[in-house]
């Protein structure tokens, strides 16, 4: 059923991981230019507010789309339960890729533009804290599955 807890738990997380759509995970800086790392890539912050697209981040772009659609298609899956746990463990794996390439993203941005000061958001954390999600909705989809079938050995 659709409104059990591991629902609420992958819903949880997918809002975790939808929300770096719209924050800045990093910010960059030397002495004459701004850079912002977010969810497409890395962009320079011009003082007049306008922005630029300095290096396109397409693999953190694909990571970050794929945690947040697994997320929400896991949850429709509430009658296969051994696929929604495939899913979770897919999920949780995409996740620690997503938290991976935030930080190489970073770091390796940082240091091809020559940048002196290197600071992350707190961002960072949301793939980290969606992971823990994904685990206990993990468990619980195992809870259920177990009980199921052993409510099928009792007939």
């Amino acid at each position: 059923m659709i409104q059990r807890i591991q629902s609420i738990f992958l819903l949880v997380a997918a809002i975790l991981t939808g929300s770096l759509f719209f924050l800045s995970m990093a910010e960059m800086a030397n002495m004459e230019e701004l850079y912002e790392l977010t969810w497409r890539g890395i962009y320079e912050v011009e003082a007049e507010g306008a922005i630029q697209l300095v290096m396109p981040g397409w693999a953190l772009s694909i990571l970050t789309v794929l945690t947040t659609a697994v997320s929400l298609v896991t949850i429709f899956l509430f009658k296969k339960r051994l696929i929604q746990i495939r899913l979770c463990a897919l999920n949780l794996g995409l996740l620690l890729g997503l938290s991976g390439m935030i930080y190489y993203m970073g770091k390796t941005g940082a240091k091809e533009l020559g940048a002196t000061e290197l600071s992350f958001n707190w961002p960072l954390v949301l793939p980290l804290v969606a992971m823990v999600f994904v685990y206990l909705a993990l468990r619980a989809i195992g809870k259920d599955e177990a009980l199921i079938r052993s409510m099928n050995r009792i007939r």
